[in-house]
């Protein structure tokens, strides 16, 4: 690989996913100093990267070779690769441990050994979230709180070990390290499902639009006015985008706007938006069926370090990863 001398390489691991595309096109319209040069790597075959001028490798992190595929002198690691269960079908604890434990200490070498200034790690907010059902407030500080009892229990441990290697890294090896806290980023994907507890399901909201498009009553389960942060993924890549170049040593981010949006806003909003003027979905309370989640993301501290300052509210949020999006980059 031909790199010039005073080059910046910044290299996106997990860049193949819906997060890690969006990401390499927003560094892409953002950068303009021609220092810096994203590469791309994922464990997908894929022409994507190579049809918008970025060099694409296949790797797999859980095996140490293959990044000898990648440049021995680095400046960023932006590291979205990981196991989930939104993308596991039955569960398989293994994977957990191999990709987001094994798989992030080869990350971690590979940053040791070509002298990376610092890398980014995208952390579940699965560690934390279960404040929320006292108060939707959700801090950056709040101690490790999370059930030991589900099938989402190793994959979350999995992610805070990632973490606690990352910060050996950092205070062994002066390793700058940036960690973002993610819950659920609203995106644009055409897969329009998921694995709960192993099985596949319709997401969520994209059922309730699906409804609103049709006309179709929606239910809104219990407690109404609990609220959801709905962070749109480029917000998210505009505080990755910021903590490449900052001048910091580290920085612990809740990714997300700060504000909440209720359950019942949710909907009317998606009424409004998709509805046919004509017909109208009518809205039934089921009070007697379960909550919904509730957070707001703290980000006080991504505004303070990063200048970081979101721009796309609810109604963007809607518009932006429909089944007809506005700014897909597919």
């Amino acid at each position: 690989m031909n790199l010039s001398d005073n080059e910046k390489i910044i290299i996106v691991l997990g860049a193949s996913g819906d997060t890690g595309k969006y990401f390499v096109n927003y560094f892409l319209e953002e950068c303009k100093n021609d220092s810096y040069k994203i590469i791309a790597t994922g464990t997908r075959k894929t022409d994507y990267f190579e049809k918008i001028g970025v060099e694409y490798y296949q790797v797999d992190i859980t095996k140490k070779e293959d990044f000898n595929k990648l440049p021995t002198k680095v400046y960023a690691v932006v590291d979205l690769a990981g196991a989930m269960p939104a993308r596991m079908k039955g569960y398989n604890p293994y994977k957990y441990i191999d990709v987001n434990i094994t798989g992030n200490l080869n990350v971690l070498e590979y940053c040791r050994e070509t002298g990376a200034d610092r890398i980014l790690f995208a952390q579940s907010f699965g560690d934390i979230k279960d404040y929320g059902e006292n108060n939707p407030f959700l801090t950056v500080d709040l101690p490790r709180k999370f059930s030991f009892t589900s099938d989402h229990t190793i994959y979350v441990m999995s992610k805070n070990f990632a973490v606690d290697m990352i910060e050996n890294y950092h205070q062994m090896y002066g390793l700058k390290r940036f960690i973002f806290r993610l819950p659920t980023i609203y995106l644009y994907s055409p897969i329009d499902t998921y694995y709960v507890d192993g099985k596949l399901r319709k997401i969520g909201y994209r059922q309730l639009i699906d409804n609103a498009i049709a006309g179709e009553t929606i239910e809104v389960w219990g407690n109404p006015e609990r609220v959801k942060d709905m962070v749109y993924v480029k917000d998210f890549c505009q505080m990755l985008y910021k903590a490449v170049f900052v001048d910091r040593e580290c920085g612990y981010y809740n990714v997300g706007t700060g504000i909440g949006t209720s359950l019942i806003d949710q909907v009317k909003g998606m009424i409004e938006v998709f509805g046919d003027s004509n017909h109208k979905s009518d809205i039934i309370m089921r009070p007697d069926m379960p909550n919904s989640p509730q957070y707001i993301m703290d980000i006080e501290p991504a505004v303070r370090d990063l200048g970081y300052k979101p721009q796309y509210n609810y109604i963007d949020c809607l518009l932006y990863t429909s089944p007809s999006p506005r700014d897909a980059h597919e």
